[in-house]
């Protein structure tokens, strides 16, 4: 565990500044290009799904009492240039498109879809920057032998990693990574700009929240001779994020919501939001200081205690190939996905 203690110590530590910060956080390319338009209305009143449609396309669903509002055959219908993705909804702003959608839904005379028969897809494709929190939970902190940091330490994911609702994560070769484990996590999505936010202001910044997980294989994050936190955490599909988008006025408090992961139908995670050491408008804060946070940007939380990594030695199986885990966050919904 030295390469974990190294990072968290340094995390730690009085001089974690901006330039730290900009070295850890890495952005994707196409955060360079990424630009917003309109009003920026974000999205309200609303519970988002991707449905993998035949054509292959990812394309936004509403979920309503009575079924799936399929987003891009309503607005053809209708005549409306709606967002398609969430991407583009959080990234331009265009929630009231959206709204009008969803409003003329029933007379658009398209069939609404049952929920349990579509094909989800990627909830996000393209987000400007993904960031993470580590060791962000007390009772993850003591399970693992570690103190609280006094910072909030930040690494990032790349969008190969993103995943969504009953996919499939193929594992790497023997030789790449053998020690796999689960991390459920809440998903903050940022829907304005936040530049130097204060805590107060915090959750105004923020469009809705989802189920997510931070898969890691735990000997490339912790085992190598530098600790490589992003590569243990970054492979294709180590970030699966579902089934759904909730925005945050349906959600209420974010920090005070049950968390729980089940691997093969076995309870393994069971706590609560309640047990962030930095809480929702703590961490945008933080990271709002040292960098511009964009729409549609997203933030991994941290994991509760429960994870294989926490376990004593002689009782760490880790996961493998056909093991199925489930990821549940009250108001969020269960995020799956398998092993291959």
């Amino acid at each position: 565990m030295s390469s974990r203690r190294n990072f968290l110590k340094q995390a730690g530590s009085v001089g974690l500044g901006a330039g730290v910060a900009a070295a850890t956080i890495t952005t994707n390319a196409s955060a360079a290009a990424h630009t917003t338009k309109g009003m920026h209305k974000m999205p309200r009143n609303v519970k988002l799904v991707s449905i993998r449609h035949a054509d292959g396309v990812d394309a936004l669903g509403a979920v309503t009492d009575g079924g799936v509002i399929d987003i891009r055959a309503t607005a053809k219908k209708l005549g409306i240039a709606a967002p398609l993705t969430l991407d583009d909804l959080l990234q331009e702003g265009q929630s009231d498109a959206l709204d009008k959608v969803i409003a003329g839904a029933g007379k658009s005379g398209v069939p609404l879809l049952a929920e349990a028969k579509i094909a989800h897809g990627k909830l996000f494709a393209h987000p400007g920057k993904i960031v993470c929190v580590g060791l962000n939970y007390r009772q993850h902190a003591k399970e693992v032998g570690m103190q609280e940091p006094r910072v909030p330490p930040l690494f990032n994911k790349f969008d190969n990693s993103l995943a969504g609702q009953n996919c499939v994560i193929t594992l790497p070769p023997k030789e790449v990574s053998v020690k796999f484990d689960y991390e459920t996590e809440l998903l903050i999505v940022i829907g304005k700009e936040a530049r130097n936010v204060a805590e107060a202001d915090a959750l105004n910044y923020v469009a809705g929240y989802c189920t997510s997980n931070d898969f890691s294989s735990r000997d490339l994050q912790l085992e190598l001779p530098s600790g490589q936190w992003m590569i243990g955490k970054t492979l294709d599909n180590y970030a699966p994020i579902g089934p759904y988008f909730v925005s945050a006025d349906q959600v209420g408090n974010p920090n005070n919501l049950t968390i729980q992961t089940h691997v093969n139908g076995e309870l393994r995670q069971s706590s609560s939001t309640a047990d962030f050491i930095f809480n929702t408008q703590q961490m945008i804060s933080y990271i709002s200081k040292h960098f511009t946070l964009m729409p549609g940007d997203i933030i991994f939380t941290g994991t509760p205690q429960g994870v294989i990594a926490g376990m004593p030695k002689d009782k760490q199986v880790w996961l493998k190939a056909g093991d199925k885990i489930t990821s549940t966050i009250e108001k969020l919904g269960t995020l799956s996905f398998s092993l291959a």
